[in-house]
C-alpha cells in the first residue's frame, strides 16, 4: 500500500529533522498537534478563498508532520498506545477540514457554477465515508479482528484528493476534481465492503463480546 511504502521513505528523508527536534526537547505529541492545527487552518482559510493551490502546498508541508512524529517517536523511544491514540484521531480532524474546506469553496467560490453542487456533495459523501471506513477497522481492531485490507486506505485517498485539488486550482477543469471524488467516493465503498468481509469471516456468529454494540 501507498501508506507503508510512503512512510518507510519518508522516516529516512525526515530523520535528520526528527533528531534536530529532539535535540531541542519538542516531543512528538507536539509535532502531532501542531501539524494537525496547520492542516486545519489552512484548509478552512485558503480553499474558502478560493486559493486551491497555494492551499495544498501548506496542507501538504503540514501533513508530512503525519510521518514526521512517528519517525521521532522511534527514534526516542517514546512509541506508545497514547501516541497512536492522539495521532489517529487528529488525523481525522485534518481530513475533515480539507474535505470540509472543499465544501466551503463549492459553496462559496463556486456558488452558481454547474459543479458546485455536485463538488459539495461528493466531498461531504468522501469524509463520510472515509470515517466509516477507519471506524471499520478500529472496531474490528476492539473486537480482536484486523481489517486492514481496502483498495483505497487513508493515504490513497488523501494524496488523489490533493494532488487533483491543487492541479484545479492551476486551472484544471473543476469537473475533473468532480470526477476523481466521485471514483474515490466508490473506491471508498468497496474498501468498506471489504473490510465487512473479511471481519465477518474472523469473527464467528456467537462471539459475544465481539459483537457486543459500542
Amino acid at each position: 500500500m501507498l501508506n507503508r511504502y510512503a512512510r518507510a521513505w519518508l522516516a529516512r528523508v525526515l530523520t535528520p529533522l526528527a533528531v534536530f527536534l529532539l535535540r531541542r526537547g519538542v516531543s512528538p505529541d507536539t509535532v502531532t498537534v501542531v501539524g494537525t492545527v496547520g492542516v486545519v487552518v489552512s484548509a478552512l482559510v485558503a480553499y474558502p478563498q478560493g486559493q486551491l493551490f497555494w492551499g495544498t502546498i501548506a496542507i501538504t508541508f503540514f501533513v508530512f508532520s503525519d510521518a514526521l512524529d512517528g519517525t521521532m517517536a522511534r527514534l526516542s523511544d517514546r512509541s506508545s498506545a497514547w501516541g497512536g491514540f492522539l495521532d489517529s484521531t487528529l488525523d481525522r480532524f485534518g481530513d475533515a477540514a480539507v474535505f470540509g474546506g472543499l465544501v466551503l469553496y463549492a459553496t462559496g467560490v463556486g456558488v452558481g457554477t454547474p459543479w458546485a453542487r455536485t463538488l459539495a456533495v461528493l466531498a461531504l459523501l468522501n469524509l463520510a465515508l472515509g470515517f466509516l471506513v477507519s471506524y471499520a477497522r478500529a472496531r474490528a481492531e476492539a473486537a480482536g479482528a484486523r481489517a486492514d485490507v481496502g483498495v483505497a486506505e487513508r493515504s490513497e485517498r488523501l494524496v488523489a484528493t490533493l494532488v487533483v485539488t491543487a492541479f484545479v486550482g492551476l486551472g484544471l477543469p473543476h469537473q475533473v476534481l468532480v470526477v476523481v471524488l466521485a471514483l474515490l467516493a466508490v473506491a471508498s465503498s468497496i474498501t468498506l465492503g471489504q473490510r465487512f468481509s473479511l471481519v465477518r469471516r474472523q469473527l464467528q456468529p456467537g462471539d459475544e463480546p465481539a459483537r457486543a454494540r459500542s
